[in-house]
C-alpha cells in the first residue's frame, strides 16, 4: 500500500524588535543639529498646548528658595545642569546646560550663529502683513504651526476647531477655519497649507494662470490633476487620453510640465533657508585652558527650556476628581487631554536623552583625542572609528553614526566636523597603529616638495615614508595618493 504524502510542519521562533514611537522620535531628535533642533522645539510648541516654555516657579512658602535672584544661588543652581540631570524624575526638566566651567573672571566669546529665518518664521512674516482681525490672526497662527514639515495640512478642520476650543479657548467654526487656511494658501511658495497632495498641484497651477495668459498646455495640466487625479498617480495615461480626448503630443507636453512642481512646497522653503545660511552653528562649545582642563558644553542658547502646561495639568486633575459623574463629552475630552500630556512629557524626555546622549559622545571623543584638544595640532588626532567611542560609552554604533553627523563642534582652534574626529589606523608588522590621516598629510608633503621634472614613483615615496618612520607598502601609498587625488609620477612632469 502506497504510503500517502505527508505535510511536514514546523515551528521556527524568530526574534524581531521593533522601535516604539518614543524610540523613534528620540532618534529623529538625535539626529538633528542645533539650528534644526531649534526650529522642531518651537514647532512642537505651536503643535501641542500642554507643552510650554519657562522653568516652574518656586513656591512662595518656601525658605530655600526665597533667594531666587542672588546671583550665587543661581551658580549654585547651574551645577545640577550636567550630565545626569535626565535621570530626575521631576516634572520640570533641566536639560538645557549652562557656561559653568568658566574661570570666574574670564568672559566667554560671543557664538557665531547664523541668521537663517525658520520657516515657520517666515510664514509668520507673511501674515504680519496681511490685514486681518485678531480672531483671523490666531486662527491663521495655528494653522501655521499645524503645518507638517513639508508645508501640507493633514489635520481635518474639524479636529483643529476642538483643539482651539479645549486647548486656547477659541471658538471656531470649520468655515472661518477655511477663510484662515485660504490665506495661509495665498502665501509663497505656492502649494503651502493645501490638504493633500491634488489640492497642492491645483494651488500651484491657478497661481500660474493668475501670472499669465492661460495657454492650451495650462489649461489640461489643470483638467489632469482635477478630472484624472487617480489616473495620473497610476500614471495610465492612455486613460487620460481618452478621457479628455487631447493630442498625445500636447498630453505629453502637459505632464512634463506637471513634473515640475513641486510636492513638498515646505521642504523646499527649508532647503533654500540652508542654502542662504552663512555660518555654521556649532553644536558643541569646548574650552581648553592653560591648567590643561577641557570643558564641554552643549549649545543650547536658543533653545527655550520645557515644562507641562499648568492649566492641562489643573484640568486633568479636574476631571479625575469627577471620574464618577462623567459624561460621555467630558471622557472624551479627558482622554484627549492625556494624549496631549503624554506627548508633551514624551517630547520633554527625549529631548533630556538627545542632551545626555550628545554630551556623553562628544565627551568620549575628547578623551579619546585629548593630545588634539591641547595642541590643536591635526597630526595629534589618534585613528578612531565608531566602535571606538561606541565601546568607551556603551552606546550602539549607529547611535554614534547618528550623532557625529551633521555636527559641529567649537574649540579654541576653529570650528570642526564631528566627523573630522574619525580616522582608520594602519597597523605595522610590529603591531604598532598609526593615523592614517597623519600619513597621508607626510606623503603629501613629499609630494608637493618632490621635483617636478623627475616626480616620486610609489616605490620611491614609500622608501621615504619608512625613513620617515611610516613603514607602509607601495600599494598602501598608491591607494593614499588616490585619495589625496594625487596622478601617478609621470602625470605630475
Amino acid at each position: 500500500m502506497a504510503q500517502g504524502s505527508r505535510q511536514i510542519q514546523s515551528q521556527a521562533q524568530q526574534q524581531i524588535q521593533t522601535l516604539s514611537p518614543q524610540q523613534i522620535l528620540v532618534v529623529k531628535l538625535l539626529e538633528l543639529p542645533a539650528v534644526e533642533l531649534e526650529d522642531r522645539v518651537h514647532a512642537e510648541l505651536l503643535e501641542n498646548p500642554a507643552l510650554e516654555e519657562g522653568r516652574e516657579e518656586a513656591a512662595a512658602d518656601d525658605p530655600d528658595e526665597s533667594n531666587s535672584n542672588d546671583p550665587e544661588a543661581e551658580s549654585d543652581a547651574n551645577e545640577y545642569d550636567s550630565l545626569g540631570d535626565y535621570l530626575n524624575e521631576d516634572d520640570i526638566p533641566d536639560y538645557k546646560l549652562q557656561e559653568n566651567n568658566r574661570s570666574k573672571g574670564e568672559q566667554a566669546e560671543e557664538i557665531p550663529f547664523s541668521d537663517a529665518t525658520s520657516f515657520y518664521e517666515i510664514l509668520r512674516e507673511q501674515l504680519s502683513e496681511r490685514n486681518l482681525t485678531e480672531h483671523q490672526r490666531e486662527l491663521a497662527e495655528y494653522l501655521i504651526g499645524s503645518l507638517d514639515d513639508d508645508g501640507l495640512l493633514r489635520k481635518s478642520l474639524e479636529s483643529i476647531s476642538d483643539e482651539l476650543a479645549i486647548y486656547a479657548g477659541i471658538n471656531a467654526t470649520e468655515e472661518e477655519l477655511e477663510e484662515a487656511l485660504c490665506i495661509i494658501q495665498d502665501f509663497d511658495p505656492a502649494g503651502l497649507g493645501a490638504r493633500n497632495l491634488q489640492e497642492c498641484l491645483l494651488i500651484q497651477l491657478q497661481r500660474k494662470l493668475e501670472k499669465g495668459k492661460p495657454d492650451k498646455v495650462l489649461i489640461l495640466e489643470q483638467r489632469i490633476i482635477n478630472e484624472c487625479y487617480e489616473e495620473f498617480t497610476r500614471k495610465h495615461w492612455d486613460k487620460i487620453i481618452k478621457k479628455l480626448g487631447c493630442e498625445e503630443e500636447l498630453f505629453n507636453t502637459a505632464i512634463s510640465e506637471i513634473t515640475k512642481l513641486n510636492p513638498r512646497p515646505g521642504a523646499s522653503l527649508g532647503e533654500a533657508i540652508g542654502r542662504n545660511m552663512q555660518q555654521i552653528v556649532p553644536d558643541f562649545i569646548v574650552d581648553t585652558y592653560d591648567d590643561g582642563s577641557i570643558s564641554v558644553n552643549l549649545n543650547n542658547r536658543n533653545i527655550p527650556e520645557l515644562r507641562m502646561s499648568r492649566d492641562f495639568t489643573e484640568m486633568v486633575e479636574e476631571h479625575t476628581k469627577n471620574r464618577a459623574n462623567q459624561s460621555k463629552e467630558s471622557k472624551e475630552a479627558m482622554m484627549f487631554l492625556k494624549q496631549k500630556m503624554d506627548a508633551a512629557q514624551g517630547f520633554i524626555d527625549a529631548v533630556k536623552q538627545r542632551q545626555n546622549t550628545l554630551m556623553t559622545t562628544m565627551q568620549a571623543i575628547i578623551d579619546l583625542q585629548r593630545p588634539f584638544f591641547l595642541e590643536g595640532d591635526e597630526s595629534l588626532l589618534r585613528p578612531m572609528i565608531l566602535k571606538d567611542v561606541a565601546e568607551r560609552t556603551g552606546l550602539d554604533i549607529s547611535t554614534i553614526s547618528r550623532v557625529s553627523n551633521s555636527k559641529y563642534v567649537q574649540t579654541n582652534f576653529g570650528i570642526y566636523p564631528l566627523k573630522f574626529f574619525f580616522s582608520d589606523g594602519y597597523t605595522t608588522e610590529d603591531g604598532e597603529e598609526m593615523s592614517v590621516r597623519e600619513i597621508r598629510k607626510i606623503l603629501k608633503e613629499c609630494i608637493d616638495n618632490e621635483d617636478k621634472k623627475k616626480p616620486l614613483t610609489d616605490d620611491e615615496l614609500a622608501e621615504i615614508l619608512k625613513e620617515k618612520g611610516y613603514p607602509i607598502a607601495r600599494r598602501t601609498v598608491a591607494k593614499y595618493r588616490q585619495q589625496l587625488n594625487i596622478p601617478v609620477a609621470r602625470l605630475r612632469k
